[in-house]
Parts: C-alpha cells; sequence; structure tokens
C-alpha cells in the first residue's frame, strides 16, 4: 500500500500566508465597497470652510450628511443642508498643483468618507422658506415673518452687538417650487439667498442641488453631536396654502 506523504512544512506555510493574504484583500475591499456605497447613498462628509454657520458650526468642524432621508421624507423650515452652488454664489477658487501620491491618496480617503475636497464646493445654509412660502424680512420688531407669522430666531442667530434686526437687508420673496430660501445662523456674515438674488436663479436654492441635511458634528472631539433643527421656531408657521386662504 502506498502510503500518502505530508506536504513540506514550507509549502504548507506559503500556502496558508497565501491564503491569509487573499481573506485580508477580500474583507478590505469589501470594506471599501460598503464605505463607498455609504457614502454615495446614504452618507457624506463635509468640512465648514467658513464662519457664515457660527455659533451652529464653526470653521474646520466636520460633518455627516443624511443623503437618504429627505429624499422620502423631504425637508422642513430649519434643517441645515448641504447644496451645491446654484450659480454665481461663490467665487471661482483656482486650485494649487499637488503631488498625484497626495491626490490619489484624498481620494482614496474621500471614497471611505475620510476626506471631503468637495467642501469649497458646497455651501451649508439653514432653511428658512419652503416651496410656495411668502419670506418677508423684516417687521417692527426685526424679526423675519413666514407666511405671516412671526419667527423668533434668538436661539441660534449670532448678530453684531447692538443689531436687533434678523436681518440687515430687507426682503420679500415668494418661493418658487421645487426650491428653498436659505439663511446663515451668522446673519450679518452670511453670503446667503439675501445676497445672491441678482443671479440667475434670484436666490433660491434648487431642491435638486441639495446633497442633504447634515446631522452630526464628528470632530473636533469636542464638539462631537448632533446639529440642532431648532424646529420648533417654526412650529407655529402655517403652510402657505393656508396663509392665502380666505
Amino acid at each position: 500500500m502506498t502510503e500518502t506523504q505530508d506536504p513540506p512544512p514550507t509549502r504548507s506555510r506559503r500556502r496558508s500566508a497565501l491564503a491569509l493574504a487573499r481573506d485580508v484583500v477580500i474583507i478590505v475591499l469589501i470594506a471599501v465597497l460598503v464605505s463607498f456605497l455609504v457614502k454615495t447613498f446614504l452618507v457624506r462628509s463635509f468640512y465648514i470652510p467658513s464662519g457664515s454657520m457660527e455659533n451652529t458650526l464653526l470653521i474646520n468642524d466636520r460633518i455627516l450628511v443624511d443623503e437618504i432621508t429627505p429624499r422620502f421624507g423631504g425637508y422642513e423650515r430649519g434643517d441645515v443642508v448641504v447644496f451645491r452652488d446654484p450659480g454665481g454664489w461663490l467665487a471661482p477658487t483656482p486650485q494649487p498643483d499637488r503631488p498625484p501620491v497626495l491626490e490619489a491618496w484624498e481620494w482614496a480617503l474621500s471614497l471611505v468618507g475620510l476626506a471631503a475636497p468637495d467642501s469649497d464646493d458646497h455651501l451649508i445654509k439653514r432653511i428658512v422658506g419652503l416651496p410656495g412660502d411668502h419670506v418677508v424680512c423684516c417687521n417692527a420688531l426685526g424679526q423675519i415673518t413666514v407666511n405671516g407669522a412671526p419667527i423668533d430666531e434668538s436661539s441660534y442667530l449670532v448678530m453684531p452687538v447692538g443689531e436687533t434686526a434678523a436681518s440687515a437687508d430687507a426682503f420679500d420673496v415668494v418661493v418658487p417650487e421645487d426650491s428653498l430660501w436659505v439663511l446663515g445662523d451668522n446673519r450679518y456674515r452670511s453670503k446667503d439667498s439675501r445676497y445672491n438674488q441678482d443671479q440667475p436663479g434670484r436666490g433660491f436654492v434648487p431642491i435638486d442641488n441639495v446633497v442633504g441635511r447634515a446631522f452630526l458634528i464628528t470632530y473636533p472631539f469636542d464638539r462631537l453631536g448632533g446639529i440642532d433643527f431648532h424646529h420648533d421656531v417654526f412650529a407655529g408657521v402655517p403652510e402657505a396654502a393656508e396663509a392665502d386662504a380666505p
């Protein structure tokens, strides 16, 4: 009878190492694929490049943006949203040449949501007017009114000492269908819907331009926590159809 011989130990170890390496590669690829799908369809990471949303969001805060929930539930007044430039809101910023290795590294990190290279091409503001809303500034108390109802934004507004009006610039707009009227919390230092009424979009943000709703600050760690939408501020606002009813 012929006896089977065990393979040499060196060959067995080599085969085990190759199997382990294969398993590690598969796991990493699956993790990257899952992270890519989450980033593309569920959650994206951005950083805050300006102070227009202080003190809700500070410069260099890292945030997560929920992309999927608004697609099913829509947006509400008070939501803090990230959106692509509707046209003319952002000044062109030339990109410096960088080593290809650095570009590739940032691209790889962006796939899994650890980098946000396109943050400078997006804006973040708070929704004040939904489609059909009549938004006016300001009443005798310096408050913005939405469909005739004044809103008290003192819980999140940042304004210069001595200023009492929610906006230094008056406006009276009706938000078109499929658009939003958005303002920054740092109201006197925010180039928002008010300051872009001379652009082709007249200051309105098409809902199709909205990436999603910012919901979490992830960095720095001492600021880790949810983003307050202050929906209660808008609780007394009637719907546009109700405001127009006799």
